[in-house]
């Protein structure tokens, strides 16, 4: 296949700029593979799809607030700085713009001087390191100093609403520089109801990074390479889903990254073992998936592993053509969107 087998048109207006009014209020296109079959429904209405031992898998990674708008100390010169992660102590691996205006040894200032970064040396990519150092604690200073580093799609600055609801309601474990979005539709509330109806839940980590973002640039998708993203499966997970498995239960993935990890960590009969490490899994037809039966997802963009990975699962003519029905539906796309539940 062509990377321009996955593109599509997408009236901009429809591209979402802010979340829904209530997480759980979006719109829900069900589709069912292998037929292709859509029903246009309401995202309050997926208890209806999924049935007693059936398991979600969701990401519990936290988005950092990440970007930083500060200065040179020396000069004055405006400077954008956005964490990556953490290589060590207070030493992070960071983009920086302008960053070819940027020497080695700078010392850069956000908050007043409250934060100080001094630039360590390159890193692949066009990536930098710097060490940071603060007036007090570290990790209080950057949830403070730090904006949410929304989608470049997104068209305007981070705002306040951004803090709350570009996270889901069961991250807990920092490292993301970008939201897993499937997961933003859920309420603690939404959660319990399926508990109640005797729906599983199994927590995982992948800690999505800037590569996300970076739509597939060559004519032969093979020739793509995936950023390195790294991932933990607890025992208590591995557990939960193979024992789930074992009671004839589906494993509903809640998003393209719990997808990732799981066909990352389960052998070929799609058993899944606990571990961390990184992934540079690239999930695309033709693939025979292991450990997933199910997805959750949201509406990806044009010529994206995302949206590659989605066809892998559901069939990449019954995916566009959804993806159309959306588009005259008038559905809300990517991170702030609707939602899609791929179910057999």
């Amino acid at each position: 296949m062509k990377t321009s087998d996955f593109d599509y048109e997408l009236p901009r207006e429809l591209i979402a700029q802010y979340p829904a009014r209530e997480r759980d209020e979006s719109r829900l296109l069900v589709l069912r593979r292998p037929e292709g079959g859509v029903e246009h429904r309401s995202f309050r209405d997926i208890g209806e799809y999924l049935r007693p031992a059936d398991i979600l898998v969701l990401n519990e990674s936290e988005v950092m607030p990440a970007r930083f708008l500060g200065a040179k100390e020396a000069t004055g010169g405006r400077v954008e700085m956005f964490l990556l992660r953490r290589v060590g102590g207070d030493r992070w691996e960071a983009l920086l713009k302008p960053g070819a205006r940027v020497r080695d040894g700078t010392l850069l200032t956000f908050g007043d001087g409250r934060l100080r970064a001094r630039v360590v040396g390159p890193l692949p990519d066009g990536k930098r390191e710097v060490e940071l150092e603060g007036a007090g604690e570290m990790e209080p200073l950057i949830r403070e100093l730090g904006r949410v580093p929304l989608p470049p799609y997104i068209d305007r600055e981070a705002e306040e609403v951004d803090r709350e609801r570009y996270q889901t309601v069961y991250a807990r474990v920092p490292g993301a520089v970008a939201a897993p979005t499937a997961g933003l539709h859920f309420t603690e509330e939404s959660l319990g109801v399926l508990a109640a109806n005797g729906v599983r839940v199994a927590r995982l980590v992948l800690h999505v990074g800037l590569g996300t973002f970076r739509p597939v640039s060559v004519d032969d998708p093979d020739e793509h390479e995936m950023e390195e993203e790294r991932y933990v499966v607890t025992p208590e997970a591995a557990g939960a889903i193979n024992e789930a498995r074992g009671a004839g239960g589906r494993i509903v993935a809640v998003g393209t990254t719990s997808v990732r990890v799981l066909e990352t960590v389960a052998d070929e009969s799609g058993r899944v073992a606990p571990g961390g490490g990184a992934t540079r899994l690239f999930i695309r037809p033709p693939y025979r998936f292991r450990a997933v039966d199910a997805l959750l997802t949201n509406f990806h963009l044009p010529r994206s592993t995302l949206l590659m990975l989605v066809s892998a699962l559901a069939g990449r003519e019954a995916v566009l053509a959804a993806y159309e029905e959306a588009v005259r539906e008038r559905y809300r796309f990517y991170s702030y969107g609707d939602a899609m539940l791929i179910v057999p």
